[in-house]
């Protein structure tokens, strides 16, 4: 036309310049300007405008704002012009300043001015500036306009107020396509799973296809609520509506498949995308990680890391989280590497997995290092590396960063709290859990389930069971955890009946079991003999909830047997099992030839361990008690021996006391302490005591070979009689003495305590390596069976 000769007008021009703003063609929408300027159809508003326009949709801002305001006579179309384009642009305040321009101007705004400010008010997040826009509508009019309808639904779903969104929703006589994915998709992100659910259900009725972005809410709903069949029913839609592989799309039916753990099928998607980008990367990797496909998650990050896909943050963090699980530190330091090489080391989330993933790989002098050199210390950075700490034994050093963190001002939360009161249970540090319960108090975190759980656990292994059970019952949403917790912890405190009702009770709140909690079942019943009832749970597990007994459960059953005097029958569960017996098995079979004094069945069963665990003192300790229980002195003479040339070390036994707030630990003689002039002093006079009750020390279970004089004053100072000498004259006169061993009590010491317990009028709580035992009134909970 321009060819011809042919002059524009008022109509070609406007059209022509919506297609260079379509085109994004800015150099042809150039020309056509200086076309108009030179005509004089600059001075047309609607020329003008489409100006405004095409500059804006080209991104020249700038020049869009500067033709706006050569307008002479701005008319609705103009304002909307430029403040859609700042609306579409994310310039949101620009735009709302716009509109309040305008409307000073007194230019009456429409329905196009008043959806498009509302969702700038969206992409704000004002609600408030929104409702005034929202009384807009209603006083011009346009409340029942289709755009502003769902623009209004948009805004109050995501600017948080879902009820607001759905009044809004209801109020659309006709509900279109637009419609229906705002309110579903506020649903979700209000984590209202199940009403967007009821939403898709209720659209497919009214009669409305659902299309990409029904279906990408509805895969984020089913991810959440953990839905496979659902979600294999929209993959068939999205097949059918042949948008399959839409990236979009593709990632949440990733996600989906993932969160429900489909792996394969998640995998499927992937491999089947024609371009694979960093998004549906990372959705995999997350996925591999999240369902601890740990293996899997390296090595597709591996293969993609040389096909040059690249990586960001959300790669590094489920790459850390796999090499945790895997127990993997050179991955982690190789990820630390790529981190630095890469400038993600300045990432907070980076550096606290990095802390994180050391810590659980064991390597906690690197975990220490990062979080000593990380510039901005959070929350997360000392929760990452208290929770290290606690899982390792470390519970002195998680004690003091807690101190640290109340330094910095920095409030705990319920996770930091719980890795402390897990840290106290290490150490049997009862004062200090104590603290740490009135923190959580403090801080309003005992309607949180994992601070719950872990102050049951805590006073259970610092030998309060009855404060355990205070903390058990206030646990406000009991799961599988909490009651584990509490079965576990009334089983180790030799209350095995109650362990057994409760494990009852558990089943009548339907409460699955799982493996663990059925270990502390059958534990409950090998501590208190009952063989039958521990027969009944090992043998209908499996039909009954579906668990297939693990090497725990089986070595937990040979020792019910054992315990019992069924050798026999222990020996044939050994030969019975699908698997190859691992050392728990042969070391509960070892410990039960020790109380029956089988020296053929403990030979056995030391042959087998000292091939899985030839570096174990503890192999050797109990063969030698067998061998001297039956009064074969040589072979003692020659476990002794062995052990001796092969350079087998006896772990030292060991016991710890707290006394305000500080732990004093004991080896067998100790004369470190400060106050051991008092200590023996209190051993003497305890001696002496007992032996006017009828206490004789039974110099048979000590293996030196010295004088019988000897063996009892050997016998009198081990570690747990020392901390408990110590507890009596360092506590207040009637409070529980609570000590923890490292080792099995021995006879003499259990034999020993039940007499001082009734001398001192005492109740003295031993935590041996395998259980508690609590003595009271000269007799002790596990009733001697232990």
């Amino acid at each position: 036309m321009h060819s011809l000769g042919l002059k524009c007008n008022e109509f070609t021009f406007p059209s022509v310049l919506k297609a260079c703003s379509i085109e994004k063609e800015l150099f042809l929408g150039k020309q056509l300007h200086g076309i108009v300027a030179v005509t004089g159809f600059n001075s047309d508003v609607f020329v003008a405008n489409t100006l405004v326009v095409m500059y804006a949709k080209c991104g020249e801002l700038l020049d869009s704002r500067m033709l706006f305001e050569e307008i002479p006579e701005r008319n609705v179309v103009s304002w909307n012009a430029l403040f859609s384009c700042y609306t579409q642009n994310d310039f949101f305040s620009e735009a709302m300043c716009m509109f309040h321009d305008m409307i000073d101007s007194g230019v009456r705004p429409d329905e196009y001015s008043l959806s498009n400010i509302l969702n700038a008010c969206t992409g704000l997040g004002d609600i408030v500036e929104g409702k005034k826009i929202h009384g807009y509508l209603v006083k011009l009019g346009y409340e029942y306009d289709p755009f502003s309808s769902n623009a209004l639904v948009d805004m109050y779903a995501k600017g948080g107020d879902l009820k607001d969104a759905i009044t809004a929703f209801e109020g659309i006589v006709v509900p279109d396509i637009v419609s229906w994915n705002a309110i579903i998709a506020g649903c979700v992100l209000h984590e209202c799973q199940c009403q967007a659910i009821d939403m898709l259900n209720q659209m497919r009725r009214s009669g409305i296809w659902p299309n990409m972005f029904t279906l990408s809410s509805a895969l984020k709903a089913c991810a959440a609520l953990e839905l496979p069949e659902l979600g294999k029913g929209l993959h068939s839609l999205l097949i059918k509506k042949d948008i399959i592989f839409d990236p979009f799309v593709s990632v949440g039916l990733i996600d989906m498949y993932c969160k429900c753990n489909l792996i394969k099928d998640a995998r499927l998607i992937y491999d089947l995308m024609p371009g694979k980008d960093l998004i549906a990367l990372n959705a995999m990797i997350s996925g591999y990680s999240q369902n601890e496909a740990d293996d899997a998650c390296l090595h597709l990050f591996i293969q993609t890391f040389t096909q040059g896909i690249g990586f960001d943050q959300t790669t590094l963090l489920a790459i850390l989280n796999s090499a945790a699980g895997l127990q993997a530190p050179s991955v982690c330091k190789q990820v630390h590497a790529l981190s630095v090489k890469s400038g993600f080391l300045c990432d907070t989330f980076v550096i606290n997995s990095l802390v994180d993933s050391y810590g659980k790989c064991s390597q906690l002098d690197d975990a220490a290092r990062i979080f000593d050199e990380c510039p901005t210390l959070d929350l997360p950075s000392f929760t990452s590396l208290i929770t290290a700490y606690a899982l390792l034994g470390q519970g002195e050093e998680a004690m003091k960063l807690y101190l640290k963190l109340q330094d910095m001002g920095l409030k705990p939360d319920s996770f930091v709290c719980s890795s402390l009161l897990n840290a106290c249970a290490n150490l049997s540090a009862y004062e200090q859990g104590k603290q740490i319960h009135a923190h959580v108090l403090k801080f309003g975190f005992m309607s949180d389930v994992f601070a719950g759980n872990s102050l049951v656990n805590m006073y259970a292994k610092c030998g309060s069971i009855e404060d355990a059970s205070c903390a058990f019952f206030e646990v406000p949403k009991k799961g599988i955890v909490s009651w584990s917790a509490m079965i576990g912890g009334l089983a180790q405190h030799g209350h095995a009946k109650q362990a057994l009702h409760l494990f009852d009770e558990m089943l009548k709140d339907d409460v699955s079991p799982n493996h663990i909690t059925l270990v502390s079942v059958l534990y409950a019943c090998n501590h208190a003999g009952l063989v039958a009832e521990a027969k009944k749970y090992f043998e209908t597990m499996r039909d009954s909830f579906g668990i297939e007994p693990t090497q725990e459960h089986y070595a937990c059953m040979i020792d019910v047997l054992g315990r019992a005097g069924k050798l026999d029958d222990a020996i044939e569960l050994v030969n019975k099992m699908p698997f190859e017996a691992n050392a728990s098995v042969w070391g509960a079979l070892l410990g039960a030839a020790r109380i029956h004094k089988n020296v053929q069945v403990g030979q056995h069963a030391a042959d087998m361990l000292f091939n899985l665990e030839p570096e174990k003192s503890g192999t050797h300790v109990l063969l030698a008690n067998i061998y001297a229980s039956v009064g074969l002195w040589g072979d003692v003479a020659k476990v002794r021996r062995f052990m001796k040339n092969s350079r087998v070390k006896k772990e030292p036994g060991m016991s710890w006391i707290e006394v305000k707030d500080s732990i004093y630990t004991f080896i067998v003689g100790d004369r470190s302490h400060p106050r051991s002039d008092e200590i023996y002093a209190k051993l003497e006079e305890l001696g002496q005591l007992m032996a006017k009750a009828g206490y004789v020390p039974m110099v048979d279970i000590d293996l030196h070979d010295v004088e019988r004089r000897q063996k009892e004053i050997l016998l009198s100072y081990h570690s747990e009689k020392i901390a408990v000498a110590f507890g009596l004259i360092a506590t207040p006169p009637g409070a529980p003495i609570r000590v923890k061993k490292n080792l099995r009590i021995c006879l003499d010491c259990h034999t020993a305590f039940k007499f001082i317990c009734k001398i001192v009028s005492r109740e003295i709580i031993i935590r041996d390596i395998n259980r508690f035992h609590h003595f009271k009134d000269g007799s002790c909970s596990c009733g001697d069976y232990w």
